[in-house]
């Protein structure tokens, strides 16, 4: 099994979902984040239980070698969307995307029908993007 499918499995057990798992690098820190969501938001207690949950998983069976810090927390309001699940999960919210084309889009998911987004831009109106043909997308929020 997989050390994601295995985490995965920890956080619905406490009634939570596993947004994305990933490694970065800040400064000379390592970092691996495990994004979790919930409806009605994620609290600071919620990410303390993962973190105790998982960390001895992670004492077995290590994200990578050498050091890191753990940091569990809700993926936020502006987050990058990387799965099909994602992009339904975020339908009527703001999205910036990229396509492998380097085609831009900005504007609200309306619907995520089969492999197919379409988003509601200002400039071109309804665009349908095909969900393999993207290479970036994030979320924004309009102050």
């Amino acid at each position: 099994m997989s050390l994601e499918r295995d985490i995965k499995k920890m956080v619905e057990s406490i009634g939570l979902s596993l947004y994305d798992t990933q490694i970065l690098h800040e400064n000379e820190n390592t970092i691996y984040r495990v994004s979790v969501t919930a409806p009605g938001g994620v609290t600071l207690n919620q990410c303390s239980e993962v973190t105790h949950l998982i960390n001895p998983l992670l004492d077995v069976t290590p994200p990578m070698s050498g050091e890191y810090r753990l940091e569990v927390s809700s993926p936020g309001i502006e987050r990058r969307l990387k799965t099909l699940e994602h992009f339904a999960q975020s339908v009527g919210e703001k999205v910036a995307l990229s396509t492998v084309n380097k085609e831009k889009f900005e504007g609200e998911i309306l619907s995520v029908v089969g492999e197919e987004i379409t988003v509601l831009t200002k400039e071109e109106g309804e665009q349908k993007v095909p969900f393999r043909s993207i290479s970036k997308a994030k979320t924004y929020f309009e102050w």
